[in-house]
């Protein structure tokens, strides 16, 4: 890993009406949570692509701005990695093919420097299903409240932190959000769109304080914040002269991708996929915000597809009556049944259900029927489900697989420690951040060294205990972070050995915390 890159286990403190830092994922040569199974894209037009008067990788050095001369020891440490790594940087621009070029057309309609398409190197490895620990996901890695804050809707049908064209829009509009903040300096608006925008202007007023110079290099920052902006100047400077450092960018054309179809309402993905030409994971790969087999119902309702496959998908499409778009059961209701039953067994929602059958809440009577969505596929790859199931499988060398199915009151962390396995793996095992929280009836994947434990009976817990790192604030002492997160100051001294009173604790340390959820604030 390059120095100073290890993310950490949440986002940096901030103020409580400022927006969230956007957590990277931490690049690796071997990463699951990253790539999470995804194929490694064909050149979609090996001929095309590698027309020199064509290149994208020329348009994008046109349009730098930021000073990539600069060469001091984090700039450099941060190269040397990718430089040592190759492969590595060839597999990613590779992966970017498909979504580079619209980043760059949005980035230069905002007068924006190129150097910042690249920041999905950083981020995601150009990896739309990357999911952070910090539970930052998508290519952009937003987290679900800033993704909320730009409109980036979080449904079980849908998740906008992947749909590439409003993820990418709602990433620009952050980053010029920070840069006005910053008066137009990009590294500190870079280094804010990571730890916060709090965080850099308190390290800034620090800094005058002490009347210490205010650029990003003087400021004293979280780690991984510091390692951040160097990264994606490496990253820049690979790209202006690949040669130099022996790394081969994938040859992409200037020229889109993809074209936008609005398909007028919820359609199955397979169906689409076949009535496009291409397969259905190049769907997903191009629609990553959809969770299952079907587009939303309540939108959005445009697809991506290959431009060059765009026209026949729109007439075929056309051609198509609406009730043929999705594949309908008539499920006669049972005595005993219940709709949240009923929603599990088809892989769907109750909320769904009661949308399309016009019910008014959960009463449902035996002898009627009701309309339930059903895939017309048995597989979808990249679907939600499918990923989980992939990752759940994997064979991990030495371990044996236990179902875990959660029961009330369970928590990831009573679970690891009964297993006797570490909360990240737990929740890496299962495409989840430590952080996620557990629903009663889950089925988990537990990989243990010697078969099954005693799990923690979650029915005989009342607590809902979540593991919290702390980062220790400026002014902070052990009675107000106890009196914060409604703990005692004993505990959190039990919890963390070696804390033995206020004057120990310094910006920046971290507690470990144990918190019931239902009554922190």
């Amino acid at each position: 890993m390059p120095s100073g890159s290890a993310p950490s286990d949440q986002p940096s403190s901030r103020h409580v009406d400022e927006l969230p830092p956007m957590p990277a994922a931490e690049p690796s040569l071997d990463n699951p949570d990253l790539a999470n199974g995804m194929a490694e894209p064909e050149p979609r037009n090996p001929d095309r692509a590698s027309n020199a008067d064509r290149d994208l990788w020329d348009r994008i050095r046109a349009g730098y701005r930021l000073n990539l001369d600069m060469d001091n020891d984090r700039v450099r440490a941060q190269r040397e990695w990718y430089a040592r790594h190759p492969s590595y940087f060839t597999r990613v621009t590779t992966r970017s093919e498909r979504y580079l070029h619209f980043i760059v057309e949005e980035a230069e309609a905002r007068d924006m420097p190129l150097e910042l398409v690249m920041l999905p190197v950083v981020e995601s490895a150009f990896d739309p299903f990357a999911y952070s620990h910090g539970r930052a996901a998508g290519p952009w890695q937003f987290i679900p409240s800033t993704g909320k804050y730009f409109g980036l809707d979080q449904t079980w049908w849908y998740d906008g932190r992947r749909d590439i064209k409003r993820s990418t829009r709602a990433a620009l509009d952050y980053l010029q959000k920070l840069s006005a903040r910053f008066d137009g300096d990009w590294l500190l608006a870079l280094a804010a769109y990571n730890a916060g925008g709090g965080t850099v202007s308190r390290a800034r007023r620090h800094n005058e304080e002490a009347g210490k110079p205010l650029d990003f290099w003087s400021l004293d920052l979280p780690r991984e914040t510091t390692a951040y902006v160097p990264k994606l100047l490496a990253v820049a400077q690979i790209v202006r002269d690949p040669e130099r450092y022996g790394v081969t960018l994938h040859p992409i054309d200037d020229e889109p991708y993809f074209a936008s179809v609005d398909v007028g309402g919820q359609i199955d993905l397979a169906q689409a996929a076949s009535m496009a030409g291409i397969s259905t994971e190049e769907l997903y790969l191009l629609n990553p915000a959809f969770n299952r087999w079907a587009t939303a119902p309540d939108g959005p309702t445009d697809l991506l597809v290959p431009v060059d496959q765009a026209d026949e998908f729109r007439e075929r499409l056309a051609a198509l009556p609406v009730d043929q778009r999705m594949r309908w059961l008539r499920y006669t209701i049972r005595r005993g049944d219940s709709l949240s039953g009923i929603a599990r067994q088809h892989r769907t929602t109750a909320a769904v259900l009661r949308d399309i059958n016009d019910l008014h809440g959960s009463t449902i009577i035996a002898g009627r029927t009701l309309l339930i969505p059903e895939p017309a596929a048995d597989q979808y790859e990249l679907s939600a489900d499918a990923r989980l199931a992939k990752q759940q499988g994997r064979d991990r060398a030495g371990r044996q697989r236990v179902d875990h199915r959660v029961s009330s009151g369970d928590t990831l962390w009573d679970l690891a420690r009964s297993y006797d396995v570490s909360v990240r793996a737990l929740a890496r095992w299962n495409n989840m951040a430590p952080g996620d929280p557990l629903r009663v009836g889950q089925t988990l994947a537990v990989w243990t060294e010697n078969g099954a434990a005693a799990p923690v009976s979650g029915a005989d817990r009342q607590e809902m205990i979540r593991k919290v790192r702390y980062s220790v604030r400026r002014g902070d002492s052990l009675y107000a972070i106890a009196d914060r997160f409604n703990v005692s100051v004993s505990q959190i001294r039990d919890w963390n050995n070696g804390v033995q009173g206020n004057r120990y604790l310094q910006p920046g340390d971290r507690l470990t915390l144990y918190v019931d959820v239902r009554s922190a604030p």
